[in-house]
């Protein structure tokens, strides 16, 4: 069983022998510019695309609908509060050699860290439930697949990504790297379709507004569902045996690079919700369209863009659904490895993961109902790795010299208090309870 575990880290973040050449050359000096980051880019781009999942979709798609462009400055927070937890998950990996689950298991009682691998594995599965379902229902849109078939094409698809590890971590970091780029492309066609007001653009992005309840509410839907915890736990993963430091002084010279990379991935994944939003504003609010959902974006884009901007929107939510659920199955490994110590074949693990999705379907659960489960399943666990990892990088025995900064450990424990309130608000939302009205 301990060699099974070995072959799964090693797996999970294997690099090619050039790679790691490449990278020995850029920590001594010898390769510069954007040849000395390549070697260190990857893992923030498979993070990222938990921010470009169909929830993002939905939140993003109903702000600009109903707001105009006056929300954007809650992506633009979003996406800086992303960069902060995933650069902290990188830097731990990169400092211990370890990732948040083994280390929660190491410095915690078996009883808490087995209830945490517990959680976590339920947040892993939510996960799963809303990016599988976000491709399905691009399927069932663009092809007409019943939502079945959809939902075993999706299982297929992204079997067939994540047996790519086999080969080392390179050849999945590039898929998935192309399906963001699919993304961005989509959304660039989108822009250019929708016209958006720059001048509009610009002020939302940079003037806070939350004008009556239902702004605070989609804000907080926004910002809630923003840091996930499956993206924290597989970023750590991703980063603690990817490139060995040799020498003293390399480990900051990793972290600098691995900054770069969530900086580059991070902003296009901002870039993207950003997009997300503007198109919706330009589109949808001038005609007072009310757009609640997937669906109900798709079918309305139609008479007002065309069928082919429609295409397009269906074909980044597909993107967006294979990719992210392709992730979510990774960070599951990544879960179950550190916690417990145990690595099972990931193709039990996607078919284990895709029995909530089917049932759900052949039930006849309204699959965006089921969307909105999922995020509070998410909001209820996200507290664990949040709060864990920053107890972690503030830990100068565990971290060495790249333990946080004072400021950067006051600034993430702010960021974490606002996310975590934030997801209370979005909770109590969601089962019908207003907590301005008991304040």
């Amino acid at each position: 069983m301990a060699a099974q575990v070995e072959v799964s880290r090693r797996r999970l973040g294997g690099l090619s022998d050039a790679t790691r050449t490449a990278a020995r050359e850029a920590l001594d000096g010898r390769r510069k510019g954007l040849r000395a980051v390549l070697p260190f880019a990857g893992p923030a781009f498979i993070a990222s695309v938990a921010y470009m999942d169909p929830g993002n979709f939905a939140t993003n798609i109903q702000g600009g609908a109903l707001y105009g462009y006056r929300l954007l400055w809650v992506v633009v927070f979003a996406n800086l509060t992303a960069m902060l937890f995933q650069s902290l998950s990188a830097k731990l990996g990169i400092a211990t050699g370890k990732n948040l689950a083994e280390l929660s298991r190491e410095h915690f009682s078996r009883p808490v860290s087995l209830s945490m691998w517990g959680v976590s594995e339920i947040a892993a599965m939510a996960t799963d439930l809303a990016e599988f379902l976000g491709a399905t229902i691009a399927l069932n849109l663009l092809f007409g697949f019943p939502l079945l078939v959809g939902a075993a094409i999706t299982g297929v698809a992204t079997y067939a990504i994540l047996t790519l590890q086999r080969r080392g971590f390179r050849p999945i970091e590039a898929v998935i790297g192309s399906l963001v780029g699919v993304m961005a492309i989509s959304y660039l066609i989108e822009t250019f379709l929708a016209r958006p007001d720059w001048t509009g653009v610009l002020q939302g992005a940079t003037v806070p507004w939350l004008g009556d309840s239902g702004a605070v509410f989609l804000a907080v839907g926004i910002v809630g569902a923003t840091v996930m915890p499956h993206a924290i736990y597989v970023h750590s993963g991703l980063t603690q045996d990817r490139i060995e430091p040799e020498q003293p002084g390399d480990r900051r010279k990793i972290l600098h690079f691995s900054n770069i990379d969530v900086l580059v991935a991070l902003g296009l994944a901002g870039v993207v919700n950003m997009a997300m939003m503007y198109m919706a504003a330009a589109t949808f609010h001038p005609h007072n369209a009310g757009v609640a959902d997937i669906s109900t974006a798709y079918r309305t884009l139609t008479p007002l863009l065309g069928g082919g901007a429609a295409a397009v929107f269906l074909i980044s939510l597909l993107a967006s659904g294979i990719s992210s659920s392709a992730v979510g199955t990774m960070a599951g490994q990544v879960i179950m490895q550190g916690f417990i110590g145990v690595s099972i074949p990931v193709w039990i693990r996607r078919v284990v993961t895709m029995v909530p999705t089917l049932v759900i379907i052949a039930w006849g659960v309204n699959p965006i109902q089921a969307l909105i489960i999922s995020q509070v399943v998410l909001s209820l666990v996200l507290p664990i790795p949040v709060i864990t990892l920053l107890v972690f990088t503030r830990n100068k025995d565990l971290m060495g010299d790249l333990v946080n900064r004072p400021l950067t450990t006051a600034i993430a424990f702010g960021a974490g208090f606002v996310i975590l309130c934030l997801n209370l608000v979005l909770l109590s939302q969601i089962v019908g309870i207003s907590l301005f009205s008991i304040l």
